[in-house]
């Protein structure tokens, strides 16, 4: 692995950050939101207290090179982001992070292994992260050491291939890489060739990734495959199509995924660019929502059928341009959409029964915010 340069070392490194005199309050959730900083804005994560009201109180925030997507640990006081810059030099950074004070430290930064890093995601125990590189066209996986600290790529699995839409689908683009509800199983969207490869997933191995896929699934010609979401208590995952703004339903057993329903996340015949990005189950499991952005920015509402197959409800509009993320609060009450281009997020009151999102007139002023995470 090559060292990283030394322009890349002054961005990400020679950082301070900054902590709000704001205390915490005892009730409410946290957020942490990433950010693009294009090199023009030092501060690329924010912390922020999320009260049971739909307001928020800024904590604190640091300074990150193009921070597009964290994964905070779900055990340790530790953070992880990538870096999402171009030129071989993509790179994944590990802070140690208290949620008790908003204070972080900058561990260390290795690069990951391709260009634009978009996606990351750790294993529950915090041993491993995975990172998509979305023009490198492949996946690395980092061990964490027990200090927090990332390894280099440890295992780095090339994709090759290309698919129907030459102006997007060249070449592999690597977009996710989701970790399975019972981590035995890896899911990675690849938008460049239309593929869903499932890797076994062996956590005590010093190689956790199969180094082949066990099974693959071939979305249509032109879908363009982003992210996924796991339903909390059935065996499907819902996989959220860029190029064409679908949502596919998908059985997933034993590491196979077959295809159950495709459905559109706009009316039919609407004569529009679509840019859809990501997607989230509800808690209780009865809801499902995608964002579009291009020409529509809203948000898709399903309705989930016990059987899991989905039922259009409608869309909202996000109230702001290009919502690439969204995140709905650990209680299911409010869904919070991050609109790039506007520079705001956008809190919206859930209706638990209808699914159906009512505006709060709560805002979070960030500079484009790209990924949102609630933590305990």
């Amino acid at each position: 692995m090559k060292p990283l340069k030394t322009g890349l070392l002054f961005l990400i490194i020679v950082f301070t950050q900054g902590l709000s005199s704001n205390a915490q309050k005892p009730n409410g959730q946290k957020l942490l939101i990433g950010s693009y900083t294009n090199g023009v804005v030092a501060d690329g994560i924010y912390y922020y207290q999320f009260n049971s009201n739909g307001s928020t109180d800024f904590i604190s925030k640091t300074a990150a090179a193009d921070p597009s997507f964290l994964a905070p640990s779900l055990t340790k006081p530790y953070l992880y982001a990538v870096n999402e810059l171009g030129n071989g030099n993509g790179a994944v950074s590990a802070y140690r992070f208290d949620k008790v004070s908003g204070s972080f430290q900058l561990l260390n930064t290795v690069l990951s292994g391709g260009d634009h890093p978009c996606h990351i995601s750790i294993d529950a125990q915090n041993r491993f992260a995975f990172v998509s590189n979305y023009s490198g066209g492949n996946f690395s996986v980092m061990r964490i050491e027990t200090d927090g600290k990332l390894s280099n790529a440890i295992q780095t699995i090339q994709h090759t291939g290309s698919s129907v839409n030459k102006s997007r689908q060249d070449k592999p683009h690597v977009h996710s890489a989701f970790i399975s509800p019972d981590e035995k199983y890896v899911l990675v969207q690849d938008l460049g060739t239309d593929l869903i490869s499932v890797y076994s997933l062996n956590l005590s191995n010093t190689r956790p990734v199969s180094e082949k896929p066990i099974s693959i699934f071939q979305c249509n010609p032109g879908d363009g495959p982003r992210h996924i979401s796991f339903h909390p208590t059935k065996p499907i995952v819902y996989a959220v199509q860029e190029l064409t703004g679908s949502v596919t339903v998908l059985n997933f057993t034993k590491g196979i995924l077959k295809k159950m329903q495709e459905v559109n996340m706009f009316a039919q015949g609407v004569a529009k660019k679509s840019g859809a990005a990501d997607i989230h189950v509800s808690p209780d499991g009865k809801f499902l929502y995608a964002s579009n952005r291009a020409d529509f920015n809203d948000l898709a509402i399903f309705k989930i059928a016990k059987n899991g197959w989905l039922q259009w409800v409608g869309s909202e509009p996000t109230l702001g341009l290009a919502p690439r993320n969204f995140a709905i609060d650990p209680t299911g009450q409010f869904l919070l959409a991050a609109n790039q281009n506007s520079n705001e997020v956008v809190v919206f009151k859930r209706n638990l029964q209808t699914g159906k999102l009512i505006d709060t007139g709560k805002r979070i002023a960030v500079s484009k915010p790209v990924c949102l995470k609630f933590i305990d």
